[in-house]
């Protein structure tokens, strides 16, 4: 089924929120300038954060990253309590269903966009000739990237918001 994506953004916003604050966030850690910042907005792009250049390697790696691992945190944290409750008491709470609900959109936006990935390649490419083995590493995760935003068409995004905030603690509490 196809749904228009700024739809989807709109029904996950907690997710962009996250996202781009999660860009924001590494910005400010690395020290890096930021001119301006949209958390969220009815247009393509939802979300973003004009920052300045950096060459340096890993501050490209965190700002890029930052919301795969800041998203990703965040949908486990929010969905475990939710998670608990629901599968091993029966007790089905509104509050448990919002949290799994806010955890999965913010799980939904973890996946760097490509314009993170394009930052992230063009500067991989000049680090690799200075031998950056984060640069060399980076490579097939920004292939990974690539191909995550193709699929979202297919819905991986919420496949992997599922996976974290459900399928990983089903598995932890087996």
């Amino acid at each position: 089924m196809f749904i228009p994506g700024i739809l989807i953004s709109i029904f996950t916003f907690p997710g962009v929120i996250v996202h781009e604050f999660a860009h924001l966030f590494f910005c400010k850690l690395r020290k890096v300038a930021v001119f301006k910042v949209c958390y969220f907005r009815f247009a393509n792009p939802v979300g973003y954060v004009i920052h300045e250049n950096t060459t340096n390697f890993y501050t490209t790696f965190l700002i890029s990253m930052g919301p795969f691992f800041v998203n990703t945190l965040l949908c486990l944290l929010i969905c475990l309590p939710a998670y608990i409750p629901i599968n091993f008491f029966n007790v089905s709470h509104p509050l448990s269903y919002f949290l799994m609900w806010l955890g999965v959109s913010i799980g939904m936006h973890a996946i760097p966009s490509n314009q993170d990935a394009r930052n992230l390649y063009e500067q991989a490419k000049e680090k690799i000739k200075e031998k950056n083995i984060l640069a060399l590493i980076s490579f097939p995760i920004i292939g990974l990237i690539y191909v995550f935003n193709i699929l979202r068409f297919l819905w991986a995004d919420l496949a992997y918001g599922v996976a974290i905030g459900v399928g990983l603690p089903a598995l932890l509490f087996k």
